[in-house]
């Protein structure tokens, strides 16, 4: 009797022991969480269950860490281990839901969406979660139900003494809608939340609370996106005054979304204005003055913004410092600093993808690398990022007889003065629509006018900024694409890894990004005889598709009045100039130009860049100059204006002078529509023969040299003979208009066949 006795006691002893430890590992866990040591958490999770296998929480934790480590399909699994054991669980619902909405997959998560509304009938998320998702599925009368629904239990809650859940519910909304594009519905709900707010700080105040701070910056999160959403509708005035009025908040990640939001309207000066308000709140927060410097960088106010992230570094760890001085390297014509720091970063164990881009960006500029050791890198760079790519033989499409070739195009960046909205505007209007059928993935934070004029050119415009990667491509891959275009390359707001990973059957890159972008399973770049010429194969890691004329049309949908070339414009001091930003101002093209202006007597130089507006910027440039023998008598430096103002001052230039090795492009073509000549040099890859194509393509191949002695050689001749570059100077628009390579319904048609012949 005693020994059995015994063993029962034994036996519970080691239960109760084998229960503290599995609490144990699950506390464990959940501080791992709280630390957000994703990887920490799951091991413990694990460790719980291996104790107790159908320990909800624990499964609930072991899917969320999965989830937070991007192991999206494992998480899946854990979600489907949780509710096999756990049907009723309604975050797991909900959750893997968010997981299948992640993925692509929104009928999985519809219907994750209705279990957990089933399991907990009472709960607002679901039916809200399930609002957003059938917005993305179209279903908008459904949509709105669920919204409805979402409201009214968030009402309930309320009521019952809960905090402000209707406003923060119709916020949630409203960001959702924004996301989608439904930027008047987003209006609309976003200015519910609002009144809400309102409503409930009155009804506080009666009762002797005082909670408007906390008013007050709840309703400037809610202003951030009505402004927002009112800017996209072209209601300017209106979505100004809401951001006015946002900028009452006090509390310091409401600041900051604020500017985020201002500069991506081009309100630079207005967002400045908010984080100095930030740090002077916070004069002990290191991420306050981070993102000051962050923007000073962006604004191209340089001094002030290696001082200010000097200062965030004395107040905390700032593990950015390294990349923002490798942006400002770059921003002050230093590129191979600029190319050291990003490709050690980019060495770096788990680097962001944008560092690769970064380095690539970097290399264009450099004085020091062959055109191929530049092609070298980019393949270098972008390999791993092909792996476990999509076959393209795995893509199931209809015959091409019969029907129009479905077109996909990628970018972020229709909207003002951006170079591939003035290009692709005009393409996009004259784009043979009983040929084509054309998708946009907007990728883009930027909206305005020109935004919304070309919504208005696209068939299918989908709003994809929010979208992943799995996502996106999924979408794509719905839609039936046959060609998707890339106009980002490497620049900013890009998706190189989507096309590496081969989301389309044909996938080419254009006009973004000045060259071969080294990403596999990009199948095409589109080139012409000059900034491709034939021999040129091995820069390229993509086929090469040549355009007749020019790579680039420039067919401007803004009327710029001509300068009036007179006669005293052959009498005034000769003017060279450039209006390229500051890193194309290397020290070769400044060398360059300093052997111009030592040959060429009297001669000035005008350069016209978004830096010029910081007096650090003009003193670099101008000590630089200064030890090249130039009198900086000779030299003026001028900010950036608007595009109108800006297209005017060329008539205050006589010759420009194209950069090395990073051409002009739209500087270039905007010089010679006003009528100022340019002056090249024929490089060895796509970006150091941009000027060559111009000027060749305009039927003037005397302006373009084939060395450095010959580049100063060109300039110095074509400063001789006044009478003649004036005669030049008048005729220079019409002589362009004349040509294939500023026709820009040609140049769409011969795009067109382009495209027709990288699917055939």
């Amino acid at each position: 009797m005693k020994k059995k006795k015994s063993a029962r006691v034994n036996g519970a002893t080691d239960g109760n022991s084998a229960n503290a430890l599995m609490i144990t590992r699950f506390n464990a866990g959940n501080a791992a969480w709280r630390s957000q040591n994703w990887a920490g958490a799951l091991a413990e999770y694990e460790a719980a269950l291996a104790l107790e296998p159908t320990f909800e929480l624990a499964l609930l934790g072991r899917a969320r860490a999965l989830v937070r480590l991007g192991q999206w399909m494992p998480a899946r699994e854990a979600f489907a281990s949780l509710l096999r054991a756990h049907p009723q669980q309604f975050s797991g619902w909900l959750e893997a839901g968010h997981l299948c909405r992640q993925m692509g997959e929104l009928q999985q998560a519809a219907a994750a969406y209705q279990r957990a509304m089933d399991a907990a009938p009472e709960r607002y998320e679901a039916p809200l979660a399930m609002a957003r998702v059938l917005h993305q599925l179209d279903q908008k009368t459904l949509a709105a139900q669920a919204f409805e629904q979402a409201m009214s239990l968030a009402g309930t809650v309320q009521a019952n003494g809960t905090s402000d859940l209707p406003a923060e519910v119709s916020h949630r909304m409203g960001q959702y809608l924004l996301e989608l594009g439904d930027n008047a519905a987003a209006a609309q709900v976003l200015r519910v939340a609002l009144q809400s707010l309102l409503g409930q700080a009155q009804n506080k105040m009666q009762e002797g609370h005082d909670s408007m701070p906390l008013v007050v910056n709840q309703m400037a999160e809610v202003q951030i996106d009505l402004g927002e959403a009112l800017l996209r509708l072209g209601q300017t005035p209106a979505g100004l005054q809401v951001m006015t009025e946002a900028s009452a908040a006090t509390q310091e990640p409401t600041l900051a979304r604020l500017a985020a939001m201002s500069f991506r309207h081009n309100l630079w000066q207005e967002a400045l204005m908010v984080l100095r308000k930030c740090v002077q709140l916070y004069p002990q927060s290191a991420t306050a003055r981070w993102n000051l410097a962050h923007l000073l960088a962006e604004s191209w106010q340089m001094d002030e913004a290696l001082l200010v992230l000097q200062e965030a570094e004395a107040l905390g760890p700032m593990p950015g410092a390294k990349s923002m001085r490798a942006s400002i390297a770059g921003r002050q014509g230093d590129a191979d600093t600029a190319l050291h720091l990003y490709r050690e970063l980019a060495a770096e164990p788990d680097a962001p993808k944008n560092l690769a881009s970064s380095s690539a960006m970097s290399s264009l500029y450099s004085d020091q690398l062959t055109a191929q050791e530049v092609a070298d890198l980019h393949r270098e760079l972008f390999a791993p990022l092909g792996q476990g790519a999509r076959a393209r033989g795995s893509f199931v499409r209809a015959p091409l007889d019969g029907r129009r070739i479905k077109l996909g195009i990628v970018s972020a960046d229709f909207h003002h003065q951006h170079p591939v909205n003035i290009f692709m505007q005009p393409v996009l209007r004259e784009l043979d629509r009983s040929r084509f059928e054309v998708f946009l993935y907007f990728t883009g934070v930027s909206y305005d006018e020109q935004t919304r004029l070309a919504q208005q050119r696209i068939e299918h415009w989908v709003e994809a900024t929010t979208l992943n990667d799995t996502q996106l491509a999924k979408r794509i891959d719905a839609d039936g694409i046959d060609l998707l275009l890339d106009l980002a390359g490497h620049t900013g707001q890009q998706r190189m890894s989507l096309f590496a990973k081969r989301v389309a059957p044909v996938q080419a890159t254009y006009l973004g990004y000045p060259g071969s972008t080294g990403v596999p399973n990009m199948d095409w770049v589109i080139g012409d005889e000059v900034v491709t010429p034939a021999g040129s194969e091995s820069l390229c890691s993509e086929r090469i598709a040549r355009l007749p004329g020019t790579v680039f049309c420039f067919a401007p949908e803004v009327d710029y009045p001509y300068p009036a070339f007179t006669d005293d414009v052959a009498k005034r001091p000769l003017t060279f100039g450039s209006f390229n930003n500051v890193p194309k101002l290397t020290p070769r093209t400044l060398r360059l130009w300093a052997q111009i202006l030592k040959a060429v007597p009297d001669s000035r130089l005008l350069l016209k860049a978004p830096s010029f507006s910081d007096g650090g910027a003009v003193r670099l440039f101008g000590e630089r100059l200064q030890k090249l023998g130039v009198d900086l008598a000779r030299i003026e430096f001028r900010g950036p204006t608007g595009l109108t103002d800006m297209m005017a001052e060329y008539a205050d230039m006589d010759i420009a002078l194209d950069p090395v090795p990073y051409n002009g492009g739209t500087t270039s073509l905007q010089a010679m529509w006003m009528g100022v000549p340019v002056v090249t040099q024929a490089g060895h890859n796509f970006v150091s023969r941009m000027g060559a194509s111009f000027m060749t393509a305009a039927g003037l191949p005397e302006w373009v040299a084939d060395d450095d002695e010959g580049y100063v050689r060109v300039a110095v001749q074509m400063a001789q003979d006044r009478a003649a570059l004036l005669a030049l100077k008048r005729g220079l628009r019409e002589r362009l208009k004349a040509r294939r390579g500023w026709d820009v319904v040609a140049h769409t048609r011969a795009m067109e066949a382009a495209f027709e012949g990288m699917v055939s």
